[in-house]
């Protein structure tokens, strides 16, 4: 029996301004799934994620998330399944981390609804796994650009939902934090979620991603698994720079040269 798409694009475009980033692209992502986006800048990677949220209008095709139509469902239920962590985060004066945090629950609730005791457990476990847990009474204004980054993904874990989009969560994060923070993304699709991740990295696409869509800033898309798609003549192709493959250690690893 055939898993249901967690979400799906169906012949989708995506246009800034008078330019096509990209042209009829589709796709079906599975629960457990993890998708990496790459491009150059300006390709229209954040772009895609937003218009999959349900952020901006299609320019033409649709988006399905858990097998309905996205723009059928209200702002609420989108985000009760689906989950965006934007590139940039601008976090609100005289706030601490915790109360931040705890933001992700309120589309499980409503506008009279005080947080309880589920949505306080919650929030302390996602600081805990972005291992920030002693920060929870921390103001957001103290916090490095790493720490806040980290806050944010925190947020979005406490949404708790069925699909994430994450916008370069590795922006501001030393490699030890790329490590958690990559780590936690495959944790979540082991636990049946289906994540799309934009990355500057090829080797981190390529180590952690099940499938890469690569995007060629005209409309043009190439999509596959990822250690398929993610080859040195494809990768020179999209970034418009040589790139060279290698073994080592019984890995692959690109190299721009």
């Amino acid at each position: 029996m055939n898993t249901p798409s967690a979400l799906a694009a169906r012949r989708l475009s995506v246009r800034a301004g008078d330019q096509e980033l990209v042209r009829e692209l589709e796709f079906s992502l599975r629960p457990g799934e993890l998708l990496a986006v790459l491009g150059r800048n300006g390709s229209g990677k954040s772009l895609l994620l937003h218009t999959l949220a349900g952020l901006r209008p299609v320019s033409s095709g649709s988006v399905e998330l858990q097998g309905r139509q996205l723009a059928q469902q209200s702002r609420r239920e989108i985000a009760r399944r689906l989950a965006l962590l934007p590139q940039d985060s601008d976090p609100p004066p005289q706030m601490q981390v915790f109360e931040w945090v705890l933001g992700g629950r309120f589309a499980h609730g409503n506008e009279w609804r005080w947080p309880n005791d589920t949505d306080r457990r919650i929030t302390l476990d996602s600081l805990r796994r972005v291992q920030l847990e002693s920060f929870a009474q921390r103001w957001l204004t103290t916090l490095s650009g790493g720490e806040l980054r980290r806050a944010s993904l925190a947020t979005l874990l406490t949404q708790d939902a069925a699909v994430m989009l994450l916008d370069e969560p590795t922006n501001h994060l030393d490699p030890k934090q790329i490590a958690v923070v990559m780590q936690l993304a495959r944790d979540a699709c082991a636990a049946g979620a289906a994540i799309i991740v934009t990355l500057h990295d090829p080797q981190l696409a390529l180590r952690w991603a099940d499938s890469a869509l690569l995007l060629q800033s005209d409309g043009r898309w190439q999509l596959g698994g990822a250690s398929a798609t993610l080859n040195a003549a494809a990768l020179s192709a999209t970034y418009q720079t040589p790139y060279v493959s290698l073994q080592a250690g019984g890995r692959t690893v690109l190299l721009q040269e």
